[in-house]
């Protein structure tokens, strides 16, 4: 038995999500039919990192302009980009994140052609946006559409030859998550036990994981657990961060299977020179069955927060705080 883990409700959210292809697939094909040029990827913490895999992948592949930007930042600062033949997505859980809200308003005043991913067709943002696909409730991660949203533009402009492969292996994921999670359960408990007095953790993450690393950092070990972090970019380690190590500093490092791996294998290296505290999450530790190899490196992110997501619930029970208690967030006026 995994803690507290329903498993049917966590394969009903991934396959809905998954289940959203036709629809995305349709979307894409009117999007590039009425000349969209340029997308922007809007998010706000969580939502806003799990976009820049996204982003990076259209800027190894690709010259269509793809850019994820800080939801609140757009408002107040705008983009050279924003216009009728902006593409703007926007992704949240509840559909009611505030900056999200007032971004959407923002870029559909500009003419942006507007879409959203959540799990209430009736939220804010659902009702907003000129294209809303809906997902199971509390779906999470964003990854699944994203990856189908983004890959379909650029297979569909002759620049992602692996989409085609990718898509139709993604119907696998139910059934590879549920048991990279199983998988986790035990590494994840023995981390929180060890664990439980830990009070900072340094966080390293290269190429589609940085993103990862910046979420569980901010979103989970801060937000969720009033916990004080360092996260740094693998290739940015080695300009100053790496100085804040020592001999007892908890390290966490997300490893995966794309060609920035290296970089964070050095980083790797060198902590466990310094820190006798070193831990890799490393997605090539799980089967992943039905996944090519290039395409279980795109699906990293997604395996990763499954894996973590394990973690997670063990440092709630060993730290006694619920992952849902906050002080300040949606709590206070700000």
């Amino acid at each position: 038995m995994m803690l507290k883990f329903d498993e049917n409700e966590f394969r009903t959210q991934i396959a809905s999500a998954v289940a959203l292809r036709p629809q995305i697939e349709d979307l894409v094909d009117r999007l590039l039919a009425q000349g969209i040029d340029n997308v922007l990827l809007v998010g706000a913490g969580g939502t806003y990192s799990q976009m820049w895999p996204y982003e990076l992948l259209a800027r190894e592949r690709s010259t269509l302009p793809v850019r994820a930007a800080i939801a609140a930042e757009l408002v107040v600062a705008g983009d050279a980009l924003l216009g009728e033949r902006t593409a703007a997505v926007f992704t949240s859980v509840t559909g009611t994140t505030e900056d999200v809200v007032r971004a959407m308003e923002y870029v559909t005043a500009a003419g942006a052609t507007t879409i959203s991913f959540t799990g209430y067709p009736d939220s804010p943002i659902a009702q907003g946006a000129h294209h809303s696909l809906t997902s199971e409730p509390k779906t999470w991660p964003f990854d699944m559409q994203l990856l189908l949203l983004i890959g379909g533009l650029l297979h569909k402009r002759g620049e992602f030859d692996g989409y085609p492969s990718l898509a139709d292996e993604l119907v696998h994921l139910p059934d590879a998550l549920v048991a990279a999670a199983e998988q986790a359960e035990s590494q994840a408990a023995a981390f929180a036990d060890a664990h439980k007095d830990t009070d900072y953790y340094f966080l390293i993450g290269g190429g589609p994981l940085w993103s990862f690393a910046y979420l569980y950092s901010m979103c989970i070990l801060e937000e969720m657990q009033w916990l004080r972090t360092t996260r740094v970019h693998s290739a940015e380690f080695f300009h100053g961060s790496l100085e804040l190590l020592e001999k007892d500093t908890s390290v966490m490092i997300f490893q995966g299977e794309d060609r920035t791996r290296p970089l964070t294998d050095r980083a790797q290296a060198f902590a466990e020179r310094i820190s006798e505290d070193v831990t890799v999450f490393d997605t090539r530790d799980y089967a992943l069955e039905g996944f090519s190899p290039e395409n279980r490196a795109l699906i990293a992110p997604i395996v990763l927060d499954t894996v973590m997501g394990r973690v997670s619930k063990h440092l709630e029970r060993v730290r006694d705080h619920s992952l849902d208690l906050r002080r300040y967030y949606r709590v206070m006026d700000y």
